[in-house]
Parts: C-alpha cells; structure tokens; sequence
C-alpha cells in the first residue's frame, strides 16, 4: 500500500492569510484523508464502487454542511473552512468530496435556507452527523444547462402532491434517504419538494459504466405518481432563483475541491520527477520538464490566492454568483490541465493506479462539466460585464 507523503504548496505564503481555526481544520481533514481515503481509494476507483464506509469519517471532521448553525447539528464554521474541507477532501478524490459537496450545498443548505423550522429540526442534525444522506434533484434528460425547462410536475391533489417526473446525473442517488427535488406546480413555479426514500413511486437506478467519478455513487430519480405530503414543501423556496443559490454554494465548494486535485498532481509530479533519472540526471533538471512543473505551480498559486478571496467575499455576503462562477470554471480548468501535463511528466507510469494522475484527470472532465459546463460559465461572466445574456440566440424572420 503507497504511503501518502503530500506537501501542501504554498509558493507566495498564502498560510499566513489563514486563521488557526482555518488551519486546525485543515489538519484534521488532510490527517482522514492520509488515513482513511488514499490508502482505498484506487481501489475503490478500479472497481467503481462508493466507499460507504467513510461517510461516518466524513460526518466527523464537519464535512457535512460545515457552515450550518450549532442550533441544527453542524459545525457552524466560516466559508474558508467550508473551502478548505472540500479542498482537502478532492485531494484525496472528487467522488468523496462530491458526497460532500452534494450533502452540504444542495441538500442542507436549501432546507436551512428555504425549509420551515419543522423541516430543519427535522432533517438537518441527522444530515450532519450522516444518519441521513441526500441528493438534488434538478438536471434532466432532455434539461441540463436549461433547468427552467424542467419537465417534472407535482399537483395539488388536496391532502397531498402528486410528483411525476425524472432527473439524471444525480449524485448520491443510490443510498440517498432524501431527495431535494425541483419540480413546477400547476401554475408553472419551481418549487422545492423534500422527497423521501420509501415514498411509493419513487426509484434511484444507478448509473453504470462511468469513466469518471468512479467512487462516486450516480444515478437517477424516477416519479411514478409519487405522493408527497404537503409538509414537505420548502416553503421559502419559489423560482428558479432557490436551486441556482444552491449552485453557487456547490460551485463555490468545487472552485477549492479541484484547487486539492491540481495539488495532489502537482505534488506526485515534483516528486516523480526529482526521483526519475534519465541520460544521468534527475529529470526535473531538463528545461521542458521544469516548464511544466513552474508552470502547474504558478496557476495552483493564483488559483489560491482566487478562492481565499472569494471565501472572505462569502464571510461577508459579498460574493455575487458571477464571481462564483469565474472561480469554478478557472480552477477546474488549471487543475484539469495541470492534470494532463503531471501526466505527461510521469510518462507511462502516470496511467496507473500506481499514481493518482489518471484518476483525478478523468475525475476532473466530469467536474468541469457538472454544476454547470466550463462553457456556461464563461457566458456567465460575459453576461456580467457587458449585461448582454447570450445563452439564447434568437432566429431572424
């Protein structure tokens, strides 16, 4: 079994911008994951299989819904730290920190914003220490960068709701206990429905033969007449408006999770290539080779310096979802790339299991598509600074 021996790079002292809180929390995560994710975790990637098993060790180091309130079962700590886990958690995989990201962003955090106060006694103190896992239901087969499009139905039947309908793409579906599910109403308005496993009607297929996110459990929601009981509605939660905050918190947790993927590269990479001797040197003495490497360092350095901005701009309620966006795209981006050239400086060895490159490469092509794709995001920024939306283009008559 490989020993984790990952170094944190930290090339312009961006430690010094962080609290001792931000830090102990920080150490605790990386201390499981060098424990409990990296010593399993490619074998769970070869078989394509959830690690159930961590999720109990993931409730304990607060990965669930870490800015939750004390008075709802969580830790109640800032967003830095939020970041801070999902970064360390996506150095170990972006399956675990999915699982995470998922139960934290779009399952606790719209009954804590959205939920009566029935819901979130009822549902949140279980959700953070893991009795309950969730799942988010918004994306659909013929809706994905279009989710007001929706097509999934519920009817006021009187005593009830009566949920028909369908989502994919859907992470944690397979063992969720509950569903936050977007459906319109009779009059055409998005609403949030908490939906639970058991309710007849209602299946979670998984979803198989995945390249990626292979330690991540997929699949989807399926509504046959499902009848919801009336308390279960989110009352605060009306438009599409809800599930977009939602997002934000979601994409806000990947713009640090792959900033941890690109690390790890970066890290297995450096070290690769000051032990690899070819034509009687280290190969990090070649110039083309300590290209990559400067310049994979040099992107995870403003990728840093990016999120520990934007998680202050979210302490203060500052942080406005374009800004959220132009972090997720640009982080996945770096890291999708630092990836591809870690890659290429481990030769054939970084195709093996024996490495995590590989792994994190194929993670990250499903990360820079979900919570919207890599191409949605620049139009997000476009749309923000010159006020133009161009995500419908309008036929000429």
């Amino acid at each position: 079994m490989a020993q984790d021996l990952f170094k944190h790079p930290d090339y312009y002292l961006v430690d010094e911008l962080l609290t001792e809180e931000h830090k102990l929390v920080r150490d605790a995560a990386r201390e499981w994951v060098k424990r409990e994710v990296t010593p399993v975790i490619e074998e769970y990637a070869q078989k394509a299989e959830f690690p159930e098993h961590l999720l109990k060790g993931l409730a304990e180091i607060g990965a669930f819904g870490p800015y939750i309130p004390e008075e709802y079962g969580g830790p109640g700590l800032d967003y830095i730290s939020y970041g801070i886990i999902m970064q360390e958690l996506e150095r170990g995989d972006s399956g675990i920190r999915s699982t995470a990201s998922v139960q934290s962003s779009l399952v606790m955090y719209p009954i804590w914003k959205f939920g009566s106060e029935e819901q979130k006694q009822k549902y949140l103190p279980r959700l953070a220490s893991g009795e309950l896992m969730g799942c988010f239901g918004l994306t659909e087969p013929n809706h994905g960068s279009d989710p007001g499009s929706m097509e999934t139905k519920f009817t006021d039947k009187g005593d009830y709701f009566l949920l028909n309908g369908s989502k994919m793409w859907i992470s944690n579906a397979p063992f969720a206990d509950i569903a936050i599910v977007w459906a319109k109403n009779e009059e055409g308005r998005i609403k949030g429905l908490i939906v639970e496993r058991g309710m007849e009607g209602f299946s979670t297929p998984e979803t198989h033969n995945k390249w990626s996110l292979r330690t991540s459990a997929t699949g989807e929601l399926i509504f046959d007449n499902v009848k919801v009981p009336k308390e279960n509605l989110l009352p605060e939660a009306d438009g599409l408006r809800a599930p977009l905050m939602c997002l934000d918190s979601a994409r806000y947790g990947i713009a640090w999770g792959t900033l941890g993927a690109a690390m790890d590269v970066y890290d297995t990479a450096l070290r690769y290539a000051l032990e690899r001797n070819q034509f009687g040197q280290p190969i990090a003495g070649f110039q083309l080779q300590q290209k990559k490497l400067a310049e994979i360092i040099t992107e995870i350095t403003k990728a840093q310096l990016l999120v520990w901005r934007l998680g202050t701009l979210m302490n203060e309620g500052k942080a406005t979802p374009a800004q959220i966006s132009m972090a997720k795209r640009n982080n996945t981006y770096i890291a999708l790339n630092a990836a591809r050239e870690a890659r290429q400086i481990l030769g054939a060895m970084g195709i093996t299991g024996d490495y995590p490159i590989m792994r994190h490469m194929m993670n990250l092509e499903s990360v820079i598509t979900y919570e919207g794709t890599h191409d949605i995001h620049l139009l997000i920024t476009g749309m923000d600074i010159t006020g133009i939306p161009a995500f419908r283009c309008k036929s000429k008559k």
